[in-house]
């Protein structure tokens, strides 16, 4: 049998794998098609922060924006790299803002490190020296 003989047997095999062979080529690389939406929990941060001497005393100022869970804000103070102070003060959705004053009679280079739910969340710093 010559190959001009076979050619009407074979002419729908060849045409189906000709049909498939672009269908191989364009398919989706998941599933599903469209994934279910996925919600995000941003941490919490803070705004308004401010760092201000007034006489001898320190005033930190901060409010924790975001999707607040009931915990406490830290705060560690410092002067220069000796730690000189901390505190913290218990946030909820109704008082989301803190304000910690430190007795700092002394110009020095200060900083406060700002912490909820044990994480770091800032640092502010108050040069009146040079560091």
């Amino acid at each position: 049998m010559t190959f001009r003989a076979a050619l009407p047997r074979r002419l729908p095999l060849l045409l189906g794998a000709a049909l498939c062979l672009p269908l191989t080529a364009c398919r989706y690389n998941f599933v599903p098609l469209i994934p279910p939406v996925q919600e995000a929990k941003l941490p919490v941060r803070l705004t308004d922060v401010a760092l201000t001497r007034d006489g001898e005393t320190l005033t930190l100022k901060a409010k924790v924006t975001g999707t607040l869970e009931p915990g406490y804000l830290g705060v560690r103070w410092y002067a220069g790299a000796q730690e000189i102070g901390q505190d913290s003060l218990f946030l909820d959705a109704a008082q989301p803002a803190a304000t910690f004053t430190l007795a700092a009679p002394a110009k020095a280079a200060y900083r406060a490190v700002l912490s909820f739910g044990g994480v770091v969340l800032r640092q502010v710093e108050l040069y009146e020296v040079a560091p």
